[in-house]
């Protein structure tokens, strides 16, 4: 668990979704990759931002910056809280688009909770199919 106060929420078939901690008289909820959910307001309804929220958008793909001269298209791997004095972790690899025939693509190993040069895909973002020098 990130923090002593954060209490972690998890779905019915115990996947964890993230975390509602206090703040202030109220209640915030935080996903998996520590970023706030919620606005401050009542325990029920930090629940139901989680619920809500839920983990596919894990499955997305993701744009990491400041690794190559333009984003890099990426999957997440692996989402690690901070735990027990441990820093956490994000893994990433570069998005091979399910090729399982081409080599193994670059990972990276990113802190927690997520920076913000791992963010989703922007309209503005390159095409990831096109090849560029």
């Amino acid at each position: 668990m990130p923090h002593a106060d954060w209490t972690p929420h998890r779905r019915d078939d115990g996947e964890l979704l993230g975390w509602i901690h206090p703040e202030g008289g109220s209640w915030v909820a935080v996903d998996v990759l520590g970023r706030r959910v919620s606005a401050p307001g009542e325990w029920l309804d930090a629940e139901s931002a989680l619920e809500e929220h839920g983990i596919a958008w894990l499955a997305d793909p993701w744009m990491l910056e400041g690794e190559a001269d333009r984003p890099l298209r990426v999957r997440i791997l692996e989402v690690t809280p901070d735990e027990e004095g441990t820093p956490g972790r994000i893994v990433a690899k570069v998005d091979d688009f399910g090729d399982m025939s081409r080599p193994a693509t670059a990972r990276f190993t990113l802190s927690w909770p997520i920076p913000d040069r791992l963010r989703p895909p922007r309209a503005d973002d390159p095409d990831p199919r096109t090849i560029s020098r």
